[in-house]
């Protein structure tokens, strides 16, 4: 069996996995909140209005100033939004999952044993510039 036959079988495994049905569930429920939604527009409006007013050659720093505010203010409702807290505690899980499969594979690619190695050991978060702790 091909190396990317099995990676698609991973794949096909990680999308079965409990963790990314959870991130599913919640990045639907997000896209359902029709109130949720309104406020990310609203935040990115926010963002445009704040790049235009940058990007001018004088730009008023009392207007940027309030786009902040504004910004902020609408952050934090969006933060405080149930679906978004299940998002967002569901994302930080599959970027942990994630985190430890490709530190395991960068592992084995220095040599490892692809069934003992152990990120976690090594504090490896699968980018080999950042620790030095593989052989």
């Amino acid at each position: 069996m091909d190396i990317e036959t099995l990676t698609r079988q991973l794949g096909a495994a990680i999308q079965q996995d409990e963790t990314y049905l959870a991130y599913a569930a919640a990045k639907e429920a997000n896209d359902a909140d029709e109130a949720l939604n309104a406020l990310m527009g609203k935040i990115r409006l926010v963002q445009l209005n704040y790049q235009q007013e940058a990007a001018k050659e004088s730009p008023d720093e009392q207007k940027m100033n309030e786009y902040n505010r504004e910004f902020q203010a609408v952050y934090n409702q969006i933060m405080a939004n149930e679906h978004m807290q299940a998002f967002e505690t569901a994302r930080q899980a599959v970027d942990d999952m994630m985190n430890r499969i490709t530190g395991i594979l960068a592992m084995c690619v220095n040599g490892e044993d692809p069934q003992t190695c152990d990120p976690a050991a090594h504090n490896c978060s699968g980018d080999c510039g950042s620790c030095g702790g593989c052989h």
